[in-house]
């Protein structure tokens, strides 16, 4: 599998649920039920990814529970807990131009409108108002930072986002 073919883990299998093999879904969706929206899934299985397909699922008091087809044991279905859940890129859905999955902003540059090079993004926080990057300083950082936080705020502090070219534009000073 190429590098832009590496799955999306979208959940994990839990633990089982009855005797038929019907498994506890963690879903990393915004939504629980987004993650039935994709099929057939993959799952990482003694660390190979292998295509399965949902037979049904359901709301089982607060959790959510599946039944994967082959999978009618709960002997089976031990065997897949903490199992990633996972789908191809392909089978992401198209954004709105003005909108970013969290996975193709992780890795890009960030550079301010005096050009200045403030590091990589190395992770993004949900923090209920915005999204905020966290922008891992290069090395030699001439202002001393190891990290910063930027809230991705399109317009006032992002700029512009070249996918393509990895590099994220931001209104941002440096020393803050």
């Amino acid at each position: 599998m190429s590098s832009n073919q590496q799955p999306v883990v979208l959940g994990k299998l839990g633990s089982c649920h009855g005797i038929k093999g019907w498994l506890r879904i963690t879903a990393y969706t915004d939504s629980v039920e987004g993650i039935f929206d994709y099929s057939p899934w993959l799952i990482k299985e003694n660390g190979e990814w292998r295509e399965v397909k949902v037979t049904q699922w359901r709301y089982q008091g607060k959790a959510v529970v599946a039944e994967l087809e082959g999978v009618n044991t709960r002997e089976r279905a031990q065997m897949l807990t903490n199992c990633e859940i996972a789908i191809l890129p392909e089978q992401m859905n198209d954004l709105p131009a003005d909108e970013f999955y969290w996975r193709d902003l992780i890795g890009c540059e960030v550079v301010n409108t005096t050009g200045y090079n403030m590091g990589i993004v190395d992770q993004i926080v949900e923090t209920g108002s915005n999204d905020v990057l966290l922008v891992k300083a290069n090395a030699k950082d001439s202002f001393g930072k190891v990290e910063r936080m930027i809230p991705f705020v399109p317009e006032q502090f992002i700029k512009t986002v070249d996918l393509q070219g990895k590099q994220i534009l931001v209104d941002w000073d440096p020393d803050f």
